[in-house]
């Protein structure tokens, strides 16, 4: 990547949620910024900005990242989706959204896109997951409201051991 001086930007090209984008970044910004300022992605939250309550979380090329400690310079190239990248459609939940909704797992919902992009990556990965390793993955996303037992159980409907592929 070409070094540039404070305050110009460059170009910053990447798939977001399926469609290839093209935008502006001045060199210091960070991937949670540019998704919501630059291009509108406005689900991604940005609560800690340290990397420690994973709110930001989105997938790049099928790993969740905390996008607040991702430059988007660093997306180059790459696959992210967010949140919006989740659902069917305007009014079609994804079966990790539907799951969260049929098992009342959110109360503010500050913390839920975080939440579905870390499990939407062990979704990725395509095998079933017992209720520990669940929680492990969800240990870097912090809910003050639900007290996680939903939230687990939710996970669990999808990505569960008793699922059957």
């Amino acid at each position: 990547m070409k070094i540039l001086k404070d305050g110009v930007k460059a170009p910053v090209t990447f798939s977001l949620n399926g469609e290839d984008i093209e935008g502006y970044a001045e060199p210091r910004t960070l991937l949670s910024d540019f998704l919501r300022h630059e291009l509108g992605a406005s689900g991604t939250h940005v609560a800690c900005e340290h990397g420690v309550c994973g709110a930001c979380t989105v997938s790049v090329d099928g790993k969740a990242v905390r996008s607040c400690l991702m430059l988007a310079a660093q997306a180059e190239g790459k696959d992210v989706q967010t949140i919006e990248g989740l659902s069917k459609g305007d009014e079609d939940f994804g079966d990790l959204q539907e799951a969260f909704h049929q098992r009342f797992a959110l109360q503010c919902g500050f913390c839920t896109p975080g939440m579905l992009m870390t499990l939407a990556s062990l979704k990725g990965t395509g095998r079933s997951y017992s209720e520990a390793e669940i929680r492990d993955a969800l240990s870097g996303n912090i809910c003050r409201c639900t007290g996680y037992r939903e939230i687990v159980d939710a996970a669990l409907d999808v990505l569960g051991d008793q699922v059957k592929a």
